[in-house]
């Protein structure tokens, strides 16, 4: 399988950055191939401008987001590896999405109905936040996360959604749910070759 990990988080020591090592090391131990964009380090533009947006109206894509769109072309799985920060994704992801997942690209209208156009592509989201797995659940934040990041962007755009991790207090995690979440996702990818 063509794995495409697309990653957002600016400190190569975050447990998002341990995660995503787990990834590739599992991936590639497996054979299958893998390729990274850890956006940050591309310094990935996440501004969505107005030439942009032109652009998009008539299927044209500058070269930073062509060579994105390349790379989701190329893949079977992508795999989203980001914290959930003020209750979202960081903006550079934000950006990726708004800038790579374009229309005609990832989703088009065929008289009026939304077509998602990335179907036939798996993905999983694995993301980290502060707060606990119970209190998002209380105050319907979990609810929320699904619906605008899997129903709204993942799923609109075509995506089967394989798996969404949260994994929860990740500012204070103990070396046991560390190790708890790196079994999780290996245990997952072994089972979902």
């Amino acid at each position: 399988m063509k794995n495409l990990i697309v990653y957002a988080h600016p400190n190569p020591a975050s447990l998002n950055h341990f995660l995503k090592q787990t990834i590739v090391e599992n991936l590639e131990e497996s054979g299958q191939e893998v390729i990274v964009r850890d956006l940050n380090e591309l310094n990935f533009n996440p501004v969505l401008s107005l030439d942009d947006m032109n652009g998009q109206r008539m299927g044209q894509v500058v070269n930073d987001v062509k060579i994105e769109q390349d790379f989701i072309i190329w893949a079977d799985r992508v795999i989203f590896v980001y914290p959930i920060w003020w209750t979202g994704m960081p903006a550079i992801m934000k950006g990726y999405i708004d800038r790579v997942f374009s229309f005609g690209f990832a989703y088009r209208y065929d008289q009026g109905i939304q077509k998602g156009l990335l179907a036939g592509k798996k993905a999983i989201i694995i993301n980290s936040h502060g707060k606990s797995n119970a209190e998002y659940a209380e105050n319907g934040l979990d609810k929320a996360l699904a619906l605008t990041s899997d129903t709204g962007i993942f799923n609109y755009c075509g995506f089967e959604i394989q798996q969404h991790f949260y994994f929860d207090k990740a500012d204070r995690a103990s070396s046991e749910n560390i190790s708890e979440w790196e079994n999780q996702i290996i245990s997952f990818l072994n089972e979902n070759k």
